[in-house]
């Protein structure tokens, strides 16, 4: 990716996250008025748990390309790091064609999915459209795709630097 397409990748991705945190108030929002019908007014909605899912599923596949973006992901940086440079580029390289080729997946079969399922509707909700749920599949797989073959360049080009985050999680919860 050019240098002057950087920032502007990394401000589309802060309004991704941004969209993650509104599907999260949304959820907690449709959860609590789930809980207050069917416990404070005893008239439980047929419809929100099935909303809530759809919610979750959407928030952790965008909140995915967010953590993606910044290599948040779950990583094995104690053993890579310890290996020379060009072994380390290497298993960086292995490793993200790997993460590419599930992105490619995600994005080819998320794109048939869609087109299949587009005019069904869901169960409980007549007028959302079973096409607008599963929409979430190619776009966040494309979102991750960018990623994962701008990074494979700066691999291979030896620029890669950790744009974008700084290292992967460590799995600590302390952190």
């Amino acid at each position: 990716m050019k240098r002057s397409m950087e920032p502007l990748f990394g401000r589309f991705i802060n309004l991704v996250e941004w969209w993650a945190v509104f599907l999260l108030v949304l959820m907690v929002v449709v959860v609590s008025l789930g809980v207050f019908f069917r416990y404070v007014l005893n008239a439980a909605l047929v419809w929100y748990d099935e909303f809530a899912s759809y919610l979750l599923v959407w928030l952790t596949f965008y909140g995915a390309v967010v953590a993606s973006y910044r290599r948040r992901h779950i990583g094995f940086e104690l053993v890579v790091d310890r290996l020379l440079p060009n072994n380390r580029k290497i298993v960086e390289f292995v490793s993200e064609s790997c993460v590419l080729g599930f992105q490619v997946v995600l994005f080819y079969y998320g794109w048939l999915l869609t087109r299949k399922m587009g005019d069904e509707t869901a169960v409980s909700l007549a007028w959302v459209k079973m096409g607008w749920v599963y929409s979430v599949l190619p776009i966040t797989g494309g979102l991750m795709l960018l990623i994962s073959l701008v990074r494979l360049a700066r691999i291979v080009s030896g620029r890669e630097n950790n744009q974008g985050g700084g290292e992967a999680w460590s799995g600590s919860s302390s952190e």
